[in-house]
């Protein structure tokens, strides 16, 4: 495999999967579905307290964080779990590979199509709605709500890497589609549930100054540290977050190492993509 990377094949290719995307309509169908989360959020998040109307900027922010846990990932494994394995089934993948273009490159270009179109549908989706839920409130709320459609994009981008790599190293679209249901389990509801078994075994005392470590390991803890300490501190409204340094939740640091999130699991793709 070459690591002189040609932009040109990677271009054609990453349009072909974000023309791919728009004419399926999937763009505006993932669009919709986060306009109408969160205006209903916005306005029908504090029902249970015999509240209707918009409550503000913290609590719609840690609402869209715990809706968000779920939906993106979800989402976005199942927009790539088959960017490469299905080619594959399909019989399509070597005439690909027929074309002056190298694995890397038809990896790297599938990846930033579908991430494209990930990207497009979040923002256009969070960015909608929020038009309608903040454009009155002051400049920092919208700041911070433009840091979680940041934050959002980002939490995408790490499962579509994963997503990816589970389409590398799967033989079948089935394979890989029970890898990415793995995938979602382990990082949204087993991980913390792990953490936190052993905090409440141990007292609070075998992970000690390796915790903070620990929860940078999951993309999804990551993802909500960068949302809780900003203009508004969210972090007394999630529990086993609480206790996250605030030193260390500097959104940089945060920012780069979801990076190395999505550069790691697309750097395994490409060595098991390899001939």
């Amino acid at each position: 495999m070459t690591l002189a990377l040609q932009w040109q094949p990677i271009r054609v290719i990453a349009g072909k999967e974000f023309r791919d995307r728009i004419r399926s309509r999937w763009v505006l169908a993932v669009s919709l579905v986060f306009t109408v989360f969160t205006l209903a959020i916005s306005y029908f998040g504090a029902v249970s307290q015999g509240t209707v109307g918009f409550q503000g900027i913290e609590p719609l922010i840690a609402s869209l964080v715990s809706l968000s846990i779920y939906l993106l990932p979800l989402i976005a494994l199942i927009l790539g779990f088959d960017a490469l394995v299905g080619e594959r089934e399909r019989g399509t993948l070597n005439l690909l590979l027929s074309y002056p273009i190298s694995r890397a490159e038809l990896l790297l270009g599938k990846y930033l199509g579908l991430a494209l179109a990930m990207t497009c549908s979040t923002l256009a989706g969070f960015g909608l709605a929020g038009l309608v839920v903040v454009i009155k409130l002051p400049m920092a709320d919208w700041f911070q709500y433009a840091g979680f459609m940041v934050s959002a994009v980002l939490l995408g981008w790490v499962f579509l890497s994963l997503a990816v790599a589970a389409s590398a190293f799967c033989a079948s679209r089935t394979a890989a589609s029970g890898a990415a249901i793995a995938i979602w389990f382990f990082f949204v509801l087993v991980y913390d549930l792990l953490l936190l078994g052993v905090l409440v075994l141990s007292g609070g005392s075998a992970l000690g100054a390796l915790f903070p470590v620990l929860l940078m390991l999951n993309p999804a803890d990551i993802f909500r540290i960068l949302n809780i300490f900003g203009p508004a501190d969210l972090h007394t409204l999630f529990g086993l977050l609480s206790v996250f340094p605030a030193g260390l939740a500097d959104p940089l640091l945060l920012g780069s190492i979801m990076l190395l999130w999505v550069a790691a699991p697309l750097g395994l793709a490409a060595w098991r993509f390899k001939p």
